[in-house]
Formats: structure tokens, sequence, C-alpha cells
């Protein structure tokens, strides 16, 4: 690999987890695709995958810490965007009551499982930084969360790059199963949360 193609392949590295660490605050940030990208950029050097997936899974714990400490700080920032969105308030409130009646497993699914949800991390971490709870039980389980995402997404482009022989269909086909597992979970997640109600 020339050093065009080295360096291309850092910068894309490089933006993939800072995107991870910082979508815990912005859930909008396609971290993602991101790392399916850096994937795809590093596939064909030996031993990338590994250490790019263990990177991810770093920067993964490392969003959730950052966000946690911002929220038990009460951060204005958070506040005020707490306070504008009812539906999150709303929601943060709910996983709140969910940790505290769920026993030690179903928690620890809890967590993991909301790393796979769109902003699912965000409400989650939200509402461990706002509980009157210690945190230090929950960051055993961000960092099972994020070793269980990293593996999941890095695994999805790196078979996705040796199955196809073009990076765009590859990156294609990796996003939109992606984005198929997280809508299937969030379906999941909100039909349990209704039968739970009835």
């Amino acid at each position: 690999m020339n050093f065009v193609a080295a360096t291309g392949s850092s910068w894309i590295c490089a933006l993939a987890l800072f995107a991870v660490l910082g979508d815990a605050l912005l859930p909008f940030i396609p971290s993602g695709t991101l790392v399916i990208l850096a994937v795809l950029k590093t596939a064909q050097i030996n031993g990338a995958p590994v250490l790019l997936g263990l990177g991810v899974a770093v920067a993964s714990f490392l969003g959730d810490l950052l966000l946690l400490h911002l929220a038990r700080r009460g951060a204005p920032v958070l506040q005020r965007r707490i306070a504008r969105r009812p539906k999150l308030a709303a929601s943060v409130a709910r996983v709140q009551q969910s940790l505290v009646e769920r026993p030690h497993g179903g928690a620890a699914a809890m967590v993991v499982v909301a790393r796979f949800v769109p902003a699912g991390r965000t409400v989650l971490d939200l509402a461990i930084g706002h509980s009157p709870a210690h945190p230090h039980r929950f960051l055993h389980w961000s960092a099972l969360a994020g070793l269980v995402w990293a593996a999941y997404i890095v695994t999805l482009g790196w078979l996705n790059s040796h199955w196809f022989n073009t990076a765009w269909l590859s990156l294609a086909v990796s996003c939109a199963a992606a984005t198929a597992v997280s809508t299937a979970i969030a379906r999941i997640v909100r039909r349990n949360r209704r039968l739970a109600t009835l």
C-alpha cells in the first residue's frame, strides 16, 4: 500500500473513532457508516480490522464516560436540551424506571441493546447520569456494549468487503444491513414497551 493510500486510511479511521466518541452526545453523527467506510479502506491490511474494532470499542466507552460525566455535573447544555424536548425527558425517565425495575442481567442486556437503537445510547447515558444511583455498575455494561457493537459493525464491513468486488456496493450493503438491524431492534423495543404498559 502506498503512502497516499495509507494516509487516506489513517484519516478515515481517525474520523470514524471521533464520530463514535461524539455520537453519544450528538446521535445524528453517522458513526456506523464511518466505521464501515474505515473497515473497507483498511480491510486488506493485516490486523487492521481487529485494531479498528478495539479502537471503536474504546471510543464508544469513552463517549459514554463523557456524556455520563456531563449529565452528572448538570451541564447546562444538557439541561436545556432535555427541557426543550419533552419526549427526550420522558424517554430518560422511562429508562431510569426500567433500570430500577429490571434485575441485574436484564439491565445489562438493556445497556447492550441501547447501543444498537438510534439515539438509544444517548437516552441511556442521560438516564444513568441523572439517576441518584452510582454509575459504576453501568460502566462495566457500557464497556461490554462497546465491544459487542464494535465487533458487529467491523465484522459487517469486513464481510461485505470480501463478498463484493466494488467498494461502493460493499458500503451500500453494509449500511443497509446495519440500518435494517437497528430498525428491527428499535421495533422490538417499542413493541415490548407497549406490551409492558398493557
